[in-house]
């Protein structure tokens, strides 16, 4: 049976049932919905279709739109983009500050035919493909493995910085691990999911089902 995006914003409630924090987020049908959400602030537009699940390869994200002429003019190019994906929807985000010490990380889950559910960790964003450090446990998984997921990282230090940021994370891949188990899902990826000012915020998120 083939893989099915499940759509974000229904992506976006289920993991905050499992506490699993993700950017404001909200689609909008037309660019005044999108310079309303906005209200001044910096955010994002992306094009949400099954036809291409990889946005940004695709050229289906606009990202720091501030203005209301940056914001019309980003989804008028969205709308001319996404005509060869339909059905679509397009989605509204607010950006997350960009800061130096801003921390980029993977954290997703899998169903292998051999182990059944797994959840990962490692460098996200454009590292993943290319440092290709990550750890991988078999779920459900307790604290102590948590732990052991991260230490196991050549990035670990870099990643959990402090105690306050390595309990974070690991309450993270803890609730990811429940929810994979708890949940028929083929796969699932907070990619990246930004760590900043004491906290977190996952900006993208893909469940298949």
């Amino acid at each position: 049976m083939e893989n099915k995006l499940m759509d974000y914003m229904k992506a976006k409630e289920l993991l905050s049932h499992y506490n699993v924090k993700s950017v404001d987020s909200t689609y909008i049908n037309n660019v005044d919905e999108a310079i309303n959400f906005s209200n001044g602030n910096p955010i994002v537009l992306k094009v949400l279709t099954q036809k291409a699940l990889h946005k940004t390869k695709s050229g289906l994200v606009e990202l720091n739109l501030i203005s209301d002429k940056e914001i019309k003019s980003a989804y008028d190019r969205l709308i001319k983009k996404s005509m060869q994906y339909k059905p679509y929807k397009i989605l509204a985000q607010h950006m997350v500050d960009y800061k130096s010490d801003n921390i980029e990380i993977i954290i997703g889950g899998r169903k292998d035919l051999q182990f059944g559910p797994l959840v990962l960790i490692g460098l996200g964003g454009i590292y993943v493909e290319t440092f290709r450090d990550f750890a991988l446990r078999i779920c459900p998984i307790n604290k102590q493995e948590a732990l052991g997921m991260i230490d196991e990282l050549k990035s670990g230090s870099v990643i959990a910085k402090n105690k306050h940021e390595k309990e974070m994370i690991v309450n993270i891949l803890m609730n990811v691990s429940k929810l994979m188990t708890e949940h028929n899902i083929n796969e699932l990826d907070l990619n990246p999911l930004i760590l900043h000012d004491n906290t977190y915020s996952a900006v993208d998120l893909r469940v298949l089902i």
